[in-house]
């Protein structure tokens, strides 16, 4: 098993271990160096951004996907989009515990989406628990959702939450903890 697969398994890795070393720090810095030259590109420079952010995410933004530089991505491998996808500026991504964003998904400023947390009596071992976020959802600003958490289909979540829980599909949450307080009625 590679490294990745490992830690999707459930499998707490010391972040010391030579293949963890290896594998996520090889992808890792060519994340980084990406995602430099798509935060240096001038942003009237569209086409290269489009270009250079089709190959940090290994072919996936098609379909009208677009990232606003500035942004982070640590390890695109585990980042797997739908189409018609946008983040607004600052976004920060840590998907060493994979994160699935479906088609039509719209992302606020500095939102942050982290699948990674560390034991507490060894900070140097990880574990990881997968993201997902479904169909249409629409992730306000400044919102950080937290490693195991899906979030529903056409689901909202206001500015400034921190999503620790499953949110329902069509369900609108806000604050901290993210709470629901109001369901979306279909017409």
């Amino acid at each position: 098993m590679n490294i990745f697969e490992r830690l999707r398994s459930g499998e707490a890795i010391d972040i010391r271990d030579e293949q963890y070393q290896r594998e996520v720090h090889g992808e890792m810095d060519r994340c980084r160096q990406l995602c430099f030259e798509i935060n240096s590109t001038p942003p009237k420079d569209r086409e290269r951004i489009m270009e250079l952010e089709n190959e940090l995410l290994h072919g996936q933004m098609v379909d009208g996907s677009f990232f606003t530089p500035p942004f982070q991505v640590d390890l695109a491998n585990c980042l797997h989009l739908g189409k018609n996808v946008f983040a607004n500026h600052g976004l920060t991504v840590m998907s060493v515990g994979t994160i699935t964003i479906e088609d039509g998904v719209m992302m606020g400023p500095e939102v942050g989406l982290f699948t990674v947390n560390h034991e507490p009596e060894n900070i140097r071992v990880i574990m990881t628990k997968e993201i997902h976020i479904k169909k249409n959802a629409w992730i306000g600003a400044r919102v950080n959702i937290l490693p195991g958490v899906t979030i529903g289909e056409n689901a909202i979540v206001g500015t400034g939450s921190i999503v620790t829980r499953d949110v329902p599909d069509n369900a609108i949450v806000v604050g901290n903890p993210a709470k629901v307080v109001k369901m979306i009625e279909k017409k």
